[in-house]
């Protein structure tokens, strides 16, 4: 897969598995545009970008504030003249059960997960859709469609991203653009770093292949749906999960 000459846009590329893409896309010889709120870790992932011969552009982006949104995508055009890919894995959770769970915690999730990725389609598809070629690749997550308990607001967002993503599909295929979705599983992240032993171990036993996913893993994937190889794939739900959910 060459992709020399193309233009990426990460969200949420300070870390984890928007670092992963980031990283992967560039060694397949794309330039990087980072957006991310957290400005001094995207300087660390830009370095990163650079060392592999490849160029990228940091900006500050908040994808649940519109006007942000337009800002960072106004840059990146100045900047390198165009976006091929967007990659919309900026997110956020704020778990609890649905009870408990505090109004201002649901907006933010939403606001973040689904409208963020709103926000960014909207920007980067007049381009697109003037250059007669796109990809746009959504991060949801396997239990938007197995569902789990504390997780109404993340499962809402994330689920809403599948429908978003096949809504945009169906609106932008005669111009060449496709939109699909991939969907990881319990990766090997941070966050996941941070839970209790018993909590990781209950977790394996759900997963055929009996362990967490890597953030490359999933990365791969994105840089397949991103490819030319893939031009024929849109609407399209990518499970990268292990085999946790088969649907």
């Amino acid at each position: 897969m060459n992709f020399t000459g193309r233009i990426a846009l990460v969200t949420g590329a300070s870390q984890g598995i928007g670092r992963d893409c980031a990283l992967v896309l560039a060694e397949a010889g794309a330039d990087i545009v980072l957006g991310s709120r957290n400005l001094e870790k995207l300087a660390g992932v830009a370095t990163e970008v650079e060392a592999l011969g490849r160029k990228a552009l940091v900006v500050s982006l908040d994808v649940g504030d519109g006007e942000s949104v337009k800002a960072a995508i106004a840059k990146s055009i100045a900047a390198l003249g165009k976006l091929d890919i967007l990659v919309n894995n900026a997110g956020i959770t704020r778990d609890n059960l649905a009870m408990r769970m505090k109004p201002e915690d649901w907006e933010a999730v939403l606001r973040t997960n689904l409208s963020g990725a709103f926000h960014c389609i909207k920007a980067v598809l007049p381009g697109m859709v003037r250059q007669r070629h796109g990809r746009i690749i959504n991060v949801v997550s396997v239990v938007a469609q197995a569902g789990n308990a504390g997780q109404a607001n993340y499962i809402a967002s994330k689920s809403g991203l599948i429908g978003l993503t096949r809504a945009i599909a169906a609106e932008v295929a005669s111009r060449s653009i496709t939109v699909n979705a991939v969907s990881p599983g319990f990766i090997d992240t941070a966050m996941t770093a941070g839970l209790p032993e018993t909590i990781r171990e209950k977790i394996l036993h759900q997963v055929p292949l009996g362990r967490l996913g890597t953030g490359r893993e999933v990365a791969y994937g994105v840089r397949f749906l991103a490819s030319d190889e893939a031009a024929y794939i849109t609407g399209h739900v990518l499970n990268i999960n292990g085999g946790m959910f088969m649907g």
